[in-house]
């Protein structure tokens, strides 16, 4: 018998700052190329959009290139100073709390800290996209979702799982800083609706992205399935699913129900992968271009899979698919 010990694997070490922040980008660049998607932006075109394309996309995800640096800066420094215990003690602290009394009563102020300087940064990323596509809002819902998962991502969450559950702690934090100004149309669509919308995504700890499109993107990969068609699957569950307040905003619940079934018919037939999924899939694409509906928040959240998926875990991830219960992803968390 060997009287030697053996070793533990080692831990794989945390991307740096700026190798998040590349691929935060890769992943909106990704999302971009991919085609051909219903009613978005792509390289035939601008779909149901009048005032971007591809290059525009691709400009506004290099321009928010030091904005994610800053947010995962701003993390790692948070968790280094975060006393004896470390980024073990700050992961623990973000994790979601029951049963306590008021927010302000028991949030460390450190957190609320950290959560006022990534809406700091966030907003002067948003500042700089704008200068770069003329006041075109290209991707500001993508920077608020990648924007708090590059900050859990470097805080030290160890799973996608984890790293969605620290997120959606820091979006539920209150920032203080918060300039009043105009509603925004996801805003508008939200309180018009009852829907959830983005911020109400984060807090449930991005349910379409863990539950959704994650889970199709693994084991779509580990079936050898061509990655776009993967990519374009997922997007398509995603979009059979969310309340997406891009969509409610321009056609109202009478288009969402447009988006979804349409999307739904398309993974009937096969999906793209298959000859029939990919007509249906032209012919969807066809439908929402022509009633100007652009199913942008599915967008972001195939985007923030997508960044997600590029992440060196230093813990398995979990790729189990979703079952459907109802319009709502309902696996288990």
């Amino acid at each position: 018998m060997s009287t030697m010990r053996e070793r533990s694997p080692a831990r794989a070490p945390r991307p740096s700052a700026d190798v998040l922040a590349d691929m935060a980008v890769r992943a909106l660049c990704e999302e971009a190329r991919l085609s051909p998607k219903p009613g978005l932006v792509d390289g035939r075109g601008a779909g149901a959009h009048g005032d971007m394309d591809l290059a525009l996309l691709l400009a506004s995800a290099e321009a928010l290139r030091p904005a994610f640096r800053s947010l995962a800066d701003a993390a790692r420094r948070t968790a280094t100073g975060a006393g004896p215990r470390g980024e073990l003690g700050l992961r623990e602290e973000l994790q979601p709390r029951r049963g306590h009394g008021p927010r302000d009563e028991y949030e460390p102020r450190r957190l609320l800290a950290l959560r006022e300087e990534l809406g700091r940064i966030g907003r002067a990323g948003e500042a700089a996209m704008s200068r770069v596509t003329g006041g075109v809002n290209t991707h500001r819902g993508a920077l608020w979702t990648l924007g708090l998962l590059v900050a859990a991502a470097a805080i030290g969450a160890a799973t996608d799982r984890e790293a969605a559950r620290v997120a959606a702690r820091l979006a539920g934090l209150p920032d203080r800083n918060v300039p009043a100004g105009a509603i925004s149309h996801g805003e508008r669509a939200r309180r018009r609706y009852g829907v959830s919308g983005a911020r109400g995504q984060a807090v449930a700890a991005f349910p379409h992205v863990i539950d959704v499109a994650l889970p199709r993107l693994r084991l779509a990969g580990a079936a050898g399935l061509q990655q776009d068609a993967a990519r374009l699957d997922a997007l398509l569950a995603v979009m059979s699913l969310l309340e997406d307040t891009c969509v409610l905003y321009r056609g109202g619940l009478d288009g969402l129900r447009v988006v979804r079934s349409g999307a739904e018919r398309v993974l009937a037939e096969g999906g793209a992968g298959t000859r029939r999924g990919r007509a249906a899939l032209l012919e969807l694409d066809e439908r929402l271009a022509a009633r100007r509906l652009s199913p942008g928040g599915s967008a972001d959240l195939l985007a923030a899979a997508l960044f997600l998926h590029f992440v060196p875990w230093t813990s398995p991830g979990d790729a189990r698919p979703c079952r459907r219960q109802g319009r709502r992803p309902a696996c288990r968390r």
